[in-house]
């Protein structure tokens, strides 16, 4: 909640450009200030600055809910809690599909999906809501220079064709989907915590990160003294802001990660450098001294509501492992790849 802008707290226009033109944006910015250097730059009293403290302490200060007040507030929404994936049996065992107001992970080795996905989730975000859809635009970071407009026209021509009947129906989908290919981590983070403002001028219903691995495995050697304390910093700082937009403006965030060896006896710092591009499968090697996991680790992990594990099986099948989830089991879906991006195979279920 640190991360609101003023500018949603209540100060007057005036005030927050004075506080803007020294780097004063957010209420963490203007809570660790202290009330001599509020005073100087507002030009305000003691009192009136104390006055300034308390109402931006209060904006930004998570509220005591209870449970009941949580269902209550939950079932009078006026809009779905879940964003559709359009694969029904998956969406049965989530309870609606990609959950609103947290983050998804999908985790998986090169080619099995993950963009695909991330690109589907991307059509069905733009659709009317009387279809699954929540009518709104998609904010799309590309670190892998992975996003193919085409297939994205191509997957909602050929699995929404009655609704995608026109040019403007598809020219206004693809208009709606905001691409930005950030390659560092710094990129990454400074898109992240400028997007409240975009969330509200452009209407976005959901955020991809697609991958969140990628430039941080490749910016952080964590055998390096300290590497590991500041890629920690860094997840930490992007993860948190992540999950203040999901949770302030009630929509899904979507991510995608990597895997890597974990090493029997070995440091999981040292066994987060295996290249993702080997084919490896998430399961224990045969001698039981290695296996294969999401990638950033432990403490990443905590970070993420639900979590998704694609899953090579040969030839064309895959499979959709949901690992972690707070309302569904440990259940596996096999799917393929196909013109319409990703089919569920009978039994859809095991």
């Amino acid at each position: 909640m640190s991360s609101k802008k003023l500018r949603r707290v209540g100060l007057s226009p005036e005030l927050c450009d004075r506080l803007n033109r020294h780097q004063i944006v957010t209420c963490k910015d203007f809570l660790c200030l202290s009330p001599l250097e509020l005073m100087k730059i507002t030009g305000l009293s003691y009192r009136g600055v104390h006055e300034l403290l308390r109402v931006v302490s209060r904006a930004c200060a998570p509220q005591m809910q209870t449970a009941y007040e949580v269902k209550a507030q939950r079932s009078a929404a006026l809009s779905p809690a879940f964003l559709s994936t359009s694969l029904s049996a998956l969406d049965e065992a989530l309870r609606g599909g990609v959950a609103r107001g947290s983050i998804t992970e999908i985790t998986g080795p090169p080619g099995c999906g993950k963009t695909q996905f991330c690109i589907m989730m991307s059509v069905l975000a733009t659709l009317p809501t009387d279809m699954g859809g929540l009518e709104g635009a998609v904010v799309y970071i590309d670190t892998e220079s992975a996003f193919s407009a085409d297939r994205l026209i191509e997957i909602a021509e050929s699995r929404f064709p009655r609704y995608f009947n026109t040019e403007e129906k598809l020219l206004l989908t693809s208009s709606k989907v905001h691409l930005y290919r950030e390659l560092s981590c710094d990129e990454v983070l400074q898109r992240i915590e400028s997007l409240e403002e975009e969330i509200i001028s452009k209407g976005v219903k959901l955020v991809i990160i697609d991958s969140v691995a990628s430039v941080v495995r490749k910016e952080f050697d964590t055998q390096l003294q300290g590497n590991m304390r500041e890629r920690n910093k860094l997840l930490a700082r992007e993860a948190a802001t992540l999950k203040y937009l999901a949770e302030e403006f009630s929509i899904p965030v979507i991510l995608t990660n990597q895997i890597t060896t974990h090493l029997s006896g070995a440091l999981a710092s040292q066994a987060d450098l295996v290249s993702p591009a080997d084919d490896l499968s998430l399961s224990e090697g045969p001698s039981g001294s290695s296996c294969v996991t999401a990638a950033l680790g432990n403490t990443w992990s905590h970070s993420v509501t639900t979590r998704l594990i694609f899953q090579n099986l040969g030839s064309e099948r895959r499979q959709i492992l949901i690992a972690k989830s707070p309302v569904a089991p440990f259940t596996s879906f096999v799917y393929t790849i196909q013109k319409e991006g990703l089919v569920l195979q009978g039994p859809q279920r095991s």
